[in-house]
């Protein structure tokens, strides 16, 4: 039996439930959205494993790759490093297929290209390649056909690594923590994006700005939200993820928190995220 048919649809309201009894949308090609900050501890790696297992949940094949060195996103959905052979520094530096280095993840409908210790040393072997921005998407090329969405989780780093993601990207998602810190490295972030659609890549687009890690009880967390609105407008997510403990807890468990606790705050807060997705992306129509 799926792990899916245990979704309790009356607890994601009419929005995820309207998702999931929709018809597969039009075949376009995959979706390429980078999940990007260079601030740590905003909760990136986090969303793009939960916003994925989301969308897998939602009928959405879907593939993360780990582009992140310490590879934490392979771990928390269950990757063993003994098992990252095939990794994303292999397919950026050796040139291995993206198909050879996909694995299956547990969650039915996502997959990963794993990432391993090796990648730590990409961003000096990059320097001295001939197109050094575009090895990733070079390296995805027609490998991605067949999925409809591919998240990269971005190190928390401007460097190469996310340089080659932002090329290779669509659009870009920002997690942002809700703390006053975060908003000065949103504005850094922000001003990569504007010279990477200057010189490299013209199409990249700001997807959308979620906000994490979101204490009620923080007077701060109400007001960074509010100045993010104000400033950001309808680029930022109306869901909001809040702290909650067993997103915390499930990366040690190698699952997404939606197959450790689908009924907690945190796993329907994704998937509400990832019906606002879907609507962005022009797959639902309300």
């Amino acid at each position: 039996m799926s792990i899916w048919t245990k979704v309790p649809k009356k607890s994601m309201e009419s929005t995820v439930e309207d998702i999931m009894d929709m018809p597969a949308p039009e075949d376009k090609g995959p979706r390429i959205i980078a999940v990007a900050n260079q601030k740590g501890g905003v909760g990136k790696t986090t969303t793009a494993i939960n916003l994925a297992t989301a969308l897998a949940a939602v009928k959405q094949k879907v593939l993360i790759i780990d582009l992140d060195p310490q590879g934490n996103a392979s771990t928390g959905i269950g990757v063993d490093r003994k098992n990252r052979r095939l990794d994303t520094y292999r397919m950026l530096i050796g040139g291995t297929k993206l198909s050879d280095a996909v694995q299956k993840s547990n969650v039915p409908g996502l997959d990963i290209v794993p990432a391993g210790m090796d990648l730590s040393g990409a961003e000096l072997e990059l320097v001295g390649m001939d197109n050094r921005e575009h090895q990733l998407k070079i390296a995805i090329g027609d490998g991605a056909q067949g999925y409809d969405y591919v998240l990269i989780d971005c190190p928390p780093a401007l460097g190469l690594l996310t340089l080659n993601a932002l090329v290779a990207a669509q659009a870009i998602l920002v997690p942002l923590q809700c703390e006053f810190f975060a908003l000065e490295g949103l504005s850094h972030l922000l001003k990569t994006v504007e010279r990477v659609q200057q010189v490299f890549n013209p199409e990249l687009e700001i997807q959308g700005i979620v906000l994490t890690m979101f204490d009620k009880r923080n007077n701060l967390s109400d007001q960074v939200a509010a100045d993010v609105r104000e400033y950001f407008g309808d680029k930022v997510y109306k869901t909001v993820i809040p702290r909650n403990v067993r997103v915390s807890e499930a990366p040690s468990h190698g699952r997404p928190v939606l197959m450790y606790d689908m009924k907690c705050a945190g796993a329907q807060a994704y998937l509400h995220l990832a019906g606002e997705v879907l609507r962005r992306e022009g797959h639902v129509s309300v």
